[in-house]
């Protein structure tokens, strides 16, 4: 299918709202994150930029695959372009004690010289400073899909007009092209979707006081679909909205498509079991870019069990919660 074609197909963002395509679990499971600054050309795949030919394509990729659920994205915060040095922001999300740290360089070469998987896995001392601000990244990877920069670049306005200019970066591909526009938060890897201008005062005011904005709220990167599920469906019962008001502490299958959660509601000293089920939707073209329909995956609670905490306090992580 030609470019042309394929531009006049309506928005996938538009297709997916209309359809009432639910927000729920679609957060990009991210655990580990490498930001770097770059106001030039973004190609499709962050690594193909003409910046990182050679051996710093290589010394990257390589950083990304000793790192698990690992993310490198793109980032400027225009209208500055292109500038002297280059920010780097790095760092990991936990469902608690998540932390990232930023540095300058002199220039992008300066890349192959640091073992950021090492610095993560604390196997050396870490670079930078702490980041001691909130970074609010929102998709305006045109390139990727056109709904990314259409939704993307109003966002980022609305979101320059709302707060701190240093908290804003525009950024490559997220993950969830038709749930534009995108906004992840970190250091929480807190996932937002169908972001317009005039969410964004709401969205902000919930974010300051440590709350989730659950109308437009995806799920947390640290955590697989199955756990997204379960954690939307107990805030929604609950109105708990606060970021920590809920810790994971079990997760197992279920069956072949089922999985049971447990979450903690350490204030009220409860542990709420969900029931989580994946079910397969209709063919859609899920991108603007897409050739072939294909099935999106859904995760739907379909139990839910309130009981005491144990005593002995919550249990390990257990089992394979799949993606």
């Amino acid at each position: 299918m030609t470019e042309s074609a394929l531009s006049l197909r309506p928005l996938c963002a538009e297709v997916s709202e209309a359809r009432g395509e639910s927000l729920a679990a679609t957060a990009s499971r991210v655990e580990h994150w490498l930001l770097v600054e770059y106001g030039g050309y973004w190609p499709y795949d962050p690594l193909d930029a003409s910046i990182f030919a050679g051996r710093l394509r290589a010394h990257l990729a390589e950083q990304l695959e000793r790192l698990p659920h690992s993310r490198l994205l793109l980032v400027k915060q225009p209208p500055q372009g292109r500038r002297d040095r280059v920010r780097v922001v790095y760092g990991a999300t936990a469902d608690r004690g998540s932390r990232f740290r930023a540095l300058e360089l002199e220039s992008h070469p300066d890349l192959l010289d640091i073992d950021f998987a090492a610095a993560l896995r604390g196997e050396t001392p870490p670079l930078g400073e702490p980041l001691r601000h909130p970074l609010l990244l929102v998709c305006t990877h045109g390139k990727r899909d056109r709904c990314c920069a259409r939704y993307g670049q109003a966002l980022c306005e609305a979101l320059h007009a709302g707060t701190s200019a240093a908290w804003v970066w525009q950024s490559s591909h997220v993950g969830g092209d038709r749930f534009a526009g995108n906004l992840v938060c970190l250091p929480e890897g807190v996932y937002f979707g169908r972001v317009a201008p005039g969410h964004v005062e709401a969205l902000l005011s919930a974010y300051r006081t440590g709350r989730i904005d659950l109308d437009r709220y995806r799920g947390r990167s640290c955590h697989a679909f199955p756990v997204q599920a379960a954690e939307l469906h107990v805030r929604r019962e609950t109105g708990l909205a606060g970021f920590f008001d809920l810790r994971l502490v079990a997760a197992r299958r279920d069956g072949a498509d089922a999985w049971r959660v447990e979450l903690l509601a350490e204030l009220a000293g409860v542990v709420h079991e969900v029931r989580v089920e994946l079910r397969v939707a209709e063919e859609e073209f899920l991108t603007c870019r897409a050739t072939t329909p294909k099935r999106a995956r859904r995760y739907v609670a379909t139990a839910h069990d309130v009981r005491a905490a144990d005593s002995e306090g919550p249990r390990e992580l257990t089992g394979d919660v799949g993606r």
